[in-house]
């Protein structure tokens, strides 16, 4: 049995299988509405045969996104759009995810491709960004504004108002980025956080405030709807967040309603030093599945079939999370299941061209 192409059900929603496309920022909203782009990018992994299509990290306010372009969820003008790009989905047996998202001091940010690195400047449209501490990403990015007690209790509202409308957009599966060096992450770790109040000194302390975003966000989530979070299970820096408080906070989290762990790493200081390789990431899912009894993601150059089916097999995780190889290989499913021996259905539009035995006359004739 091809582990691969196992059903998984979280709570009542249930993946046809265990390929999940992880999140990736496109930078190609205007003010926070998806567009064109985000259906014919996520709809192409759809009908590739994915189970899983985790939407890109969304700022749950406009201060939270990672650059000017980002997608956005806090206001109901950006829900139809989505609702949209749902249905396409939903058509080709996907199960939509979203995964809600505030960057703290790395909000307001040049894209990628610009000539630019670092923040925006403020009269080219940037903002001074919110962080636990006032404690720059690195030279080229604004340094921050300490958040006050008020600002955290926004902070946990537009998670909650972001849900419902991403529960309306028509998704069925929420997941809350806490890695990468974004919000959530800086409050965890002590390298990024130094406050002296009840968000910053202890683990207690750091972790509180994803908690009580968890808290918030589940409480007005259907008891049927899963819940992710993603987490960097280290810094790869001295003294910063490290594996065995992943594990610990966890086990918190499966307690407080959280289903899955989407377990990655690093993000929080440009100069960690990782050693990236082949599924590098895999052995912190394992130890947080293991360790805290919950179901987990691996994320992490994973790229090839045998590869993918092997950390399912050898129970290192419940999912499979594709990032790059799925920009690559749109059909990445489709083609992992024909050099596994599984039976997957192309789409009925590709089928006869997919199928290697179709005479090539006949497919003259179709595609001309």
């Amino acid at each position: 049995m091809i582990q691969l192409f196992q059903p998984l059900t979280l709570r009542e929603v249930t993946l046809p299988n265990r390929i999940a496309v992880s999140p990736m920022c496109q930078y190609s909203a205007r003010d926070g509405l998806a567009n064109d782009w985000h259906l014919v990018h996520l709809g192409s992994r759809a009908s590739g045969g994915a189970g899983l299509i985790l939407f890109e990290a969304t700022a749950v306010s406009p201060e939270g996104r990672i650059s000017p372009q980002c997608l956005g969820l806090w206001n109901d003008q950006q829900i139809e759009p989505l609702r949209r790009i749902n249905r396409f989905l939903d058509s080709q047996g996907a199960v939509p995810g979203i995964q809600l998202a505030h960057a703290g001091r790395k909000a307001g940010c040049w894209r990628p491709w610009d000539a630019q690195r670092g923040s925006v400047p403020l009269e080219q449209g940037g903002w001074i960004p919110r962080a636990p501490s006032a404690l720059a990403f690195d030279e080229q990015h604004h340094t921050p504004e300490a958040m006050s007690s008020a600002q955290i209790a926004t902070l946990i509202g537009d998670f909650a108002r972001a849900t419902e409308r991403a529960l309306a957009a028509g998704f069925r599966v929420i997941e809350l980025h806490a890695a990468h060096g974004y919000l959530l992450h800086q409050f965890l770790s002590p390298l990024s956080n130094q406050r002296c109040d009840a968000y910053g000194g202890s683990f207690e302390n750091r972790t509180r405030l994803l908690r009580e975003v968890t808290q918030a966000v589940r409480a007005v989530m259907p008891e049927g709807i899963p819940l992710l979070v993603r987490l960097s299970a280290t810094d790869w820096l001295e003294g910063g967040w490290c594996e065995a408080e992943t594990v610990a906070i966890s086990a918190q989290l499966k307690d407080l309603g959280v289903d899955l762990i989407d377990v990655s790493s690093g993000g929080l200081a440009p100069s960690a030093q990782i050693p990236v390789g082949p599924g590098y990431q895999t052995r912190f899912a394992e130890r947080v599945r293991r360790e805290a009894g919950i179901a987990t993601g691996a994320v992490g150059l994973i790229t090839e079939p045998a590869q993918a089916e092997h950390i399912l097999r050898t129970e290192q995780a419940d999912l499979v999370l594709l990032a790059r190889e799925l920009l690559r290989d749109p059909n990445w499913p489709l083609h992992a299941a024909e050099a596994l021996g599984h039976c997957m259905a192309w789409p009925a539009q590709y089928v006869r061209a997919a199928r290697r035995d179709t005479p090539f006359r006949e497919l003259l004739v179709e595609l001309d």
